[in-house]
Order: structure tokens, then sequence, then C-alpha cells
């Protein structure tokens, strides 16, 4: 009786695993989408300012589209202006994130289990996350340093997150997607300072 006792109770404890599990894994299922909490980010440091959703299409990533690419965006005006248009129905694109140049705040607009309209293709929309960053492609000086730390913290952490490296064939350019008619992020952005900032970010992750 004590051993028959015993083997029930462990397999209750094993049923109740296996429920505890499932409850936690259901949306890994076809046809399930993941918990979703409202005003949620994806990236703890920033700050949730909702794109209008005619910018962006409900999605379940990283399970229906295997997210592995980055792309790089640069504004062509200010961090404000961005906001505002991708929370204006008509503009028609967004990218999932926003970095300030004066001081590197980060404004998550979409959310990464979403594809946001921002690399004008529809296979990279569905792979990546788009980063766009205030500024203008023709005045270095609006990429600061601030702006380059910011933005490099954030990619690593996505890079970490989906497991792909951080090179120039995953973090790319807007102007690098296949039909794409924008030249941004343009000759002034620092790749090689860029690259290495999110190298640096990835390697101290791994130390600590």
């Amino acid at each position: 009786m004590l051993i028959g006792g015993g083997s029930a109770a462990a397999l209750a404890v094993a049923g109740y695993a296996a429920r505890d599990a499932l409850s936690r894994w259901w949306w890994r299922l076809p046809g399930n989408e993941k918990p979703r909490t409202p005003g949620a980010v994806d990236y703890r440091t920033a700050q949730w300012v909702a794109a209008d959703g005619a910018n962006w299409r409900r999605a379940d990533r990283p399970d229906d589209f295997t997210i592995d690419r980055i792309v790089i965006h640069v504004i062509q005006g200010s961090y404000a202006i961005a906001l505002k248009v991708f929370q204006d129905p008509a503009h028609g694109a967004a990218a999932h994130y926003v970095v300030r140049t004066g001081d590197g705040q980060v404004a998550q607009m979409v959310r990464e289990l979403d594809v946001a309209y921002h690399a004008g293709n529809r296979d990279y929309n569905q792979r990546s996350i788009g980063i766009e960053h205030e500024g203008f492609v023709d005045q270095p000086e609006d990429f600061t340093g601030p702006m380059y730390a910011a933005s490099a913290k954030l990619a690593a952490d996505i890079c970490e997150r989906y497991g792909f490296p951080a090179d120039r064939e995953h973090i790319i350019g807007h102007h690098e997607v296949p039909g794409a008619d924008h030249t941004d992020p343009g000759p002034h952005w620092d790749w090689e300072r860029y690259l290495a900032l999110v190298r640096a970010e990835l390697n101290q992750r791994r130390e600590s």
C-alpha cells in the first residue's frame, strides 16, 4: 500500500507538472497565439508607445515566422515625428523601435511578436525587427554616442534572444533590403563602431 500510494503520488505530481508545462507552452501549437499583456515591452528599458494597427500585422513570431534579421533605419526627422507618423493610420508603416539621438531613449511601438511594415519587403518584414533612429542621413552629428550605445544594447538583446549572430548578414541597413528604394542609414552610419558595440555588449552578457 505504501508503494502503491507513493506511485500514485508520483503520478499525480508528474501529471500536474505536465499540465503546468502545457499551460505555458500551448501557444506553440499551430493556430494558437502567445499570451499578450497590453502595454508590455519586449526590451525592458523601452517605453511603450503604440503604433496604429494599420501600420503592422498581428502575428505569432517566432513560431509562425523565424526572426533572423535586424533592419537599421534613419527617420529623416525627429524622434517626436517618428512617433507621430507611426501612430497615423494613413502612414502605412512603422518600426518596432525608435531610438532618440540626445539620450538614447528607446520607444517600442510594435511588439516583436508582430510584423511591422518597415522594410518595404514582405519576407523581410516577416523575418526582421526594425530599429529606427532619429536624425537625417546627411547629418553625421545626429549619430551620437548615446544613440549608438542605446541602439547597440537593444540590438544585442534581440540577437541574444533569437539566437542569431551580430554580423552584417543579420544586421543590415534599410537600403540593403531587396527591392528597397531607401538610402538609410546612409554613408555616415558607422557600421564598424556599431557592430563593435553590439558584440561588446553580447560578450559582457556572456561573462556576467
